[in-house]
């Protein structure tokens, strides 16, 4: 097999403490721009700065060893600075999602044992967590307001205009302003530093069953990762600065955008959330050079009526992931902007990333191209995880590498790993250049927009209305986000609702990636011979349909 990536597959990376990572960055290039969010630059002296102050204002609320500190944020320099500061604490850290409903934050604070939250007070977020806390766990909120970010004039602006969308903060001991917590003195670092081997981030995921588990990944783990992304990047040219639109709370974005940047010494561009307008002002203000996305985005640049006015040639170097890229988009993309554009994949269990296309011929068209150094994959039998599949025949995608998570928080990890390979449940095919194609899933996940919906959670939401007898989600094509979940029901004997009433009573439950597109109510839905609902029958029965 040709290796086709610029370093040897056997390359080593050193593992680091994470705080350590950003450090001898701040160390070697204290004056250069860390952040860019909407115009105000935080130099990499200056981040290294407010997150020691952070850190030790995060201690003196009780982060430390064995305690989860969690970040409820959009992208925004309070995300970099808290995670680094949890981190220097000794405390792990865990993403929440904003898209998350009251009832799946509170399971989330739940499970991970969560005791201090970060947010920002907005509407769309502080509301939410206030109401998790006050049927949970959850000790301390630290609420940040995105005004203190902001360069001067658009801070006075937002103060002036935007109170609107500003939610008012709890003034009691549980709620804790972020700027008071950087009025602390600079924590120093501790001596001998930290072993990169104790579990850094809890980063939630559906895992193999659809149940919302917390993989456990060290700060070897991320590290590696980023150096892995890193080492593949042949790009020497200029100024390395990376737009960060993907969020942050996602690992993808974790990793190849917050973690491989801050490594490289490079610039954030940060947009709280992924809109058109404001990305392409950001392009023409910044002069960006790498773009990480998934298909939607790359789509929705390309589709916006105004594109013509813009211009996107200081992009240089592109990775897709979350859902395949189609061919016609990736050519017409390079096309306007002269990057290149390679998809990758990878998984929460990964850090972020196993394989990627190489940069510098893009690899194949389809293929998830070749795996990281340092990452081995094997193909196992689909039906005997404990065997290889057989030679030019497809099998279980499985990894192992340094990047490997330990195992899920609080799970029995039975049957998770074969022979020390984490298995990930979705069905690969390599060719005999060992670049590695995608083909089936396993699991029963729809991704929508690069984001991972589980069937099974939605119909659990499905049997809590009293009238719904049976539940199927299927993932049907949508040209935009890839997949949209549309569900299908029976209902109970005796029992009346309206398919718009059900889709409602769904989607009011769900966080706003989930929702469906449609709901179909059945006489009845395929099932097994040994009775069992038939998810697989039924997405053929709709294919069927549709051809």
């Amino acid at each position: 097999m040709h290796y086709d990536h610029p370093v040897p597959f056997d390359t080593v990376f050193e593992p680091y403490w994470m705080p350590e990572l950003l450090f001898r960055t701040a160390r070697a290039v204290p004056q250069a721009p860390c952040i860019d969010f909407m115009g105000r630059v935080f130099s990499y002296g200056e981040v290294a700065t407010m997150v020691r102050k952070a850190a030790t204002g995060f201690r003196a609320l009780g982060a430390g060893p064995g305690v989860t500190v969690g970040l409820f944020l959009p992208n925004c320099p309070h995300y970099v600075i808290s995670a680094f500061a949890v981190w220097m604490t000794g405390a792990r850290l865990a993403n929440f999602s904003p898209l998350y409903t009251v009832d799946e934050l509170a399971g989330q604070v739940a499970d991970s044992e969560t005791d201090i939250m970060v947010t920002l007070d907005v509407k769309a977020l502080l509301p939410t967590i206030d109401a998790v806390m006050a049927t949970s766990r959850l000790k301390t909120l630290v609420v940040g307001n995105v005004a203190e970010a902001l360069p001067g004039a658009k801070a006075l602006l937002y103060r002036l205009f935007k109170g609107k969308e500003r939610s008012p903060v709890g003034r009691d001991a549980a709620h804790v302003s972020f700027a008071d917590l950087l009025g602390h003195a600079e924590m120093v670092l501790p001596e001998p530093l930290p072993s990169p081997h104790d579990v850094a981030l809890l980063q939630y995921t559906g895992g193999t069953t659809g149940t919302p588990k917390g993989a456990m990944l060290t700060h070897a783990n991320l590290s590696i990762n980023a150096q892995q992304i890193n080492a593949i990047d042949d790009d020497p040219a200029g100024p390395d600065r990376i737009l960060g639109a993907l969020p942050l709370f996602h690992i993808f974005a974790h990793t190849s955008i917050m973690n491989r940047t801050i490594l490289r010494g490079g610039e954030m561009v940060l947009l709280p959330r992924f809109e058109v307008k404001a990305a392409l002002k950001a392009i023409d203000r910044t002069s960006i050079t790498a773009l990480p996305g998934v298909p939607t985005m790359f789509r929705a640049l390309l589709d916006h009526p105004d594109l013509k006015k813009h211009d996107l040639t200081s992009i240089r170097v592109c990775i897709s992931g979350g859902a395949p890229m189609p061919e016609p988009l990736k050519a017409a993309f390079t096309a306007v902007t002269g990057a290149k554009l390679v998809e990758g994949y990878g998984l929460t269990e990964s850090s972020g990333v196993v394989c990627v296309n190489p940069y510098s011929t893009g690899g194949k068209p389809g293929s998830i191209g070749q795996p990281l150094p340092g990452t081995d994959i094997r193909l196992l039998d689909k039906d005997d995880p404990s065997k290889l599949a057989a030679e030019g025949s497809s099998g279980e995608l499985a990894f192992r590498g340094p990047q490997r998570m330990l195992g899920y928080w609080r799970r029995d990890n039975a049957g998770v790993f074969a022979d020390g390979f984490m298995r990930t449940g979705d069905v690969a095919e390599v060719d005999a250049d060992g670049y590695y194609r995608i083909v089936d899933r396993l699991k029963d996940m729809v991704i929508v927009g690069g984001f991972k919906v589980f069937p099974s959670q939605l119909e659990e939401v499905l049997y809590r209305h009293e009238a719904v007898k049976e539940a199927i989600v299927l993932g049907f094509p949508d040209s935009y986000l890839g997949e949209r979940p549309k569900a299908f029901v029976t209902l109970h004997a005796g029992k009346a609702a309206s398919e718009e009433a059900l889709l409602a009573f769904l989607n009011d439950r769900v966080g706003k990636h989930e929702k469906a597109v449609a709901l179909e109510i059945r006489d009845s839905l395929p099932k097994t011979m040994i009775g069992k609902l038939s998810r697989k029958e039924l997405a053929a029965e709709e294919k069927e349909k549709a051809c």
